[in-house]
C-alpha cells in the first residue's frame, strides 16, 4: 500500500488534510465556472463539506 492510501486508511492527518483541501479547491472551481448549473448549484455544499472535513481532520495524529 503507498503512503497515502496507507494515511486514509489509518486515519493520519496528512493524507485526510489533503482530500479535504482538494474538496475546497473543487468546491471554488465549481462556484466560479459558468457552464455547468448542477456544478454551480453544489459548490457551497462542497466547500462547505471540504472545510468542515478540514477542522476535524486536523485533530488527527500525524
Amino acid at each position: 500500500m503507498s503512503g497515502f492510501f496507507s494515511g486514509l486508511v489509518r486515519l493520519r492527518r496528512g493524507s485526510w488534510e489533503m482530500v479535504a483541501t482538494v474538496l475546497i479547491g473543487l468546491g471554488v472551481v465549481m462556484l466560479m465556472q459558468p457552464f455547468v448549473l448542477w456544478a454551480f448549484t453544489y459548490s457551497f455544499i462542497t466547500t462547505l463539506v471540504g472545510t468542515v472535513m478540514f477542522i476535524i481532520v486536523s485533530h488527527f495524529p500525524e
